[in-house]
């Protein structure tokens, strides 16, 4: 027979304990997710990043088209700060004039990028005849600014014809010119974006041979 008084009895324990250490295991072990599940996690969060980046890029690209659709074509003109070297006119009798002078030709550029233009003639004209003609170096006006360009020119009147009003209009004391050009160039946005612009310069100047003053 089985000696019972020497057999150890154990409690029990209740079912509410064993649940409650289990919880606690559970917990202390950090919650346990299969290895497929953070890999989806991590290929959600990459093709997130990556819809952003394109995004991102094309908002870019469409500012960049807006801007060259708006590229605004530079305005040249014929600087009033005229300096003469040579000043010489006829009589009314016997009408002439042979004038030499230094002006600016200004290329007023109001783009966000650069206005590179090519090298262009001025030519100037009396009544529509061509007395004088000047070459424009090429140059570059930058972001919303204006180039000063500095060049000399020589007028005469030896191709005009006599039929022209040249002496009642020196007899008045005055000589009108016409200059016109015409420049080749391109606005250049992030130095790779480029759209051709071409400006064209006419002005006229009336010059008062009194006081040989534009």
């Amino acid at each position: 027979m089985v000696d019972r008084a020497n057999q150890q009895v154990y409690p029990l324990v209740p079912a509410d304990t064993q649940s409650r250490r289990s919880d606690e295991n559970f917990e202390e072990s950090g919650s346990l997710i299969p290895d497929h599940a953070l890999k989806r996690k991590k290929r959600i969060k990459l093709a997130i990043y990556i819809s952003a980046f394109v995004v991102f890029e094309i908002m870019v690209i469409l500012v960049f088209a807006l801007v060259l659709m708006k590229a605004r074509t530079p305005k040249v003109r014929l600087g009033t700060n005229v300096t003469f070297q040579n000043f010489k006119t006829g009589t009314q009798a016997r009408p002439s004039f042979d004038l030499s002078f230094t002006a600016q030709v200004r290329v007023k550029n109001t783009n966000f990028g650069s206005y590179k233009f090519d090298s262009t003639n001025a030519t100037f004209m009396y009544q529509g005849v061509t007395v004088g003609q000047v070459t424009i170096p090429k140059h570059t006006a930058g972001m919303r600014s204006t180039k000063k360009v500095t060049v000399t020119v020589n007028v005469n009147s030896n191709a005009l014809p006599s039929t022209t009003k040249l002496g009642s209009e020196l007899g008045a004391g005055v000589l009108t010119l016409n200059s016109h050009a015409n420049f080749k160039g391109k606005v250049v946005f992030m130095f790779f974006m480029k759209k051709k612009k071409s400006a064209e310069m006419n002005c006229t100047m009336t010059v008062d041979s009194s006081t040989k003053a534009v």
